[in-house]
């Protein structure tokens, strides 16, 4: 088989090496073309010379076009997976830091509250661009694969007004899955699962095995379970007061809600410094800045290692490769997806982008109607959808009443903020990410006078309830295993700044 797949944030670490490995252990593609591009040069480069290593080394006769130019590398494209993160670490310290001062305490920031409204605000700009390149020199019916964040918002915004058929695609799902059945003593593939709602609030809302439904048995179970009862604590309580288990980590769900972050001296009862995914303050952010810093360092290291090798035992859950299998060769493949809903969750929005079952085949993607969510969790879900309706319309249409309004309905920020100090919040944030933001020019340009000429509201020194120190590249140097599996794991739409065609 021979079509072409592009990577667009190409120079993240290891989800684009991930991923190309995962494509390249499917037999029939082993002819396929591949392209990257990136707008940061010296990780693109690295990043390729890393997989043109691995797919020598896989005896392949396949060479990665690599350009920094992203419409060359669109060209005739088949399918495009998206792993972009638009203003890299520098705008996402913005993210964490500057709600820090208003006392909003984010441990990831990139899908909801304020750091994934703005980071919402970054990438849906810089998404539409990339849409009309798309459609002016992709394949005409190319599929759009997304993986950036916020989720749901990018992949309304490509769909909707970037007019690029777009999925938006998560691994939520898959880990949750794997927590369930370990609770329950079983394997994952003793379990099945139906899973609905919206992107990092996605509900398990069957669960079975043999036939039996197990939802009733959850909260019990987890309960029980000697490491989840200390890691998954905000997860266990939404399960015992909404009756569903959702997908998303602890230190993600907790940043959603308006309960469980609002007061720091409360926040060290919910969370787990354990792992940054449990709760840390900024954990994500801690994350990625030691990956990134890691990777460069030891880069020729990288080199020195074996290569990955391509075999269908060594590919991930990531639904990617799985899909594009599906469609050019027919075989099927059932996942969790990310679509608008057009009636699939009747109580949810039609417009809105959801994640529910779905079915690849040679026959293309099909979602079949689930019904209605729990009414609970339609409420969590809706109070969300508001956000990033509110906050998609703002990103599209530089509208800063619609991005303080998003603010304001956020559920953590309405939480531990009163409306002057959200609309000083946003004129900061605003002011800070101007170079990201032109949709807002006008805007910024008045929050940059109402911040030099009006009083101001008093912020705080707030470093946040549970923030750990940024390690070294000396310090990671003392276990460089655990240094190369956080910098595989950590660069999920990694660095990426607007560029022009």
């Amino acid at each position: 088989m021979a079509f072409k797949v592009a990577f667009i944030g190409a120079g993240s670490i290891g989800f684009t090496r991930g991923l190309l490995r995962d494509l390249l252990s499917v037999p029939e593609f082993k002819d396929i073309e591949v392209a990257f591009t990136d707008i940061n040069a010296q990780n693109l480069q690295m990043v390729t010379e890393l997989c043109q290593r691995d797919i020598d080394q896989n005896g392949l006769d396949i060479r990665i076009h690599s350009t920094v130019d992203r419409r060359e590398a669109f060209r005739n494209a088949k399918y495009i997976f998206s792993v972009i993160r638009v203003g890299g670490l520098e705008a996402f310290n913005h993210d964490i830091d500057i709600p820090l001062k208003y006392g909003i305490d984010q441990c990831v920031g990139d899908t909801l509250c304020a750091g994934g409204i703005m980071y919402g605000q970054r990438g849906i700009h810089e998404m539409l661009s990339i849409c009309e390149d798309i459609r002016e020199i992709a394949d005409p019916d190319c599929l759009l694969l997304n993986y950036a964040n916020p989720m749901a918002m990018i992949t309304w915004a490509c769909n909707v007004y970037g007019r690029v058929k777009t999925l938006g695609l998560c691994h939520g799902v898959q880990h949750g899955h794997k927590q369930i059945a370990q609770v329950l003593g079983l394997k994952k593939e003793e379990v099945d699962i139906i899973c609905a709602g919206i992107n990092h609030q996605t509900w398990y809302i069957q669960v079975k095995h043999q036939g039996e439904d197990m939802t009733g048995k959850l909260l019990e179970a987890f309960e029980a379970h000697p490491d989840f009862k200390q890691t998954e604590k905000v997860r266990i309580d939404m399960l015992r007061r909404f009756g569903y288990y959702s997908t998303e980590s602890n230190g993600h769900l907790s940043e959603y809600l308006p309960w469980y972050r609002k007061r720091p001296e409360e926040i060290p009862e919910w969370i787990d410094l354990g792992s940054w995914i449990n709760g840390e303050t900024g954990g994500y952010l801690r994350t990625c800045t030691e990956g990134r810093n890691w990777f460069v360092t030891d880069f020729p290291n990288w080199l020195k290692d074996p290569a990955i090798v391509y075999q269908e035992e060594n590919r991930s859950e990531e639904h990617g490769s799985y899909i594009i299998e599906a469609l050019e060769t027919g075989r099927v493949y059932r996942g969790h997806f990310n679509v608008v809903n057009h009636g699939v969750i009747s109580n949810l929005p039609d417009d809105a982008v959801i994640e529910a079952p779905g079915y690849v085949d040679g026959n293309g993607i099909s979602i079949p109607q689930v019904g209605e969510l729990p009414l609970g969790c339609a409420a969590v879900c809706n109070a969300s959808i508001s956000v990033q309706r509110l906050a998609l319309e703002a990103a599209v249409h530089g509208e800063d009443q619609l991005l303080r309004q998003a603010m304001m309905m956020d559920p953590l920020v309405g939480a531990v903020c009163n409306t002057k100090e959200i609309w000083q919040l946003t004129d900061e944030m605003l002011v800070a990410q101007e170079q990201w933001l032109p949709q807002y020019e006008k805007a910024i340009y008045k929050a940059k006078e109402r911040l030099t000429n009006d009083p101001l509201l008093p912020t705080k020194n707030y470093k946040g309830a549970a923030r750990l120190q940024t390690k070294t590249v000396e310090e990671m140097a003392r276990n460089r295993e655990a240094a190369n599996r956080n910098a595989g794991e950590s660069d999920k739409a990694k660095d990426r700044s607007p560029v022009g065609k």
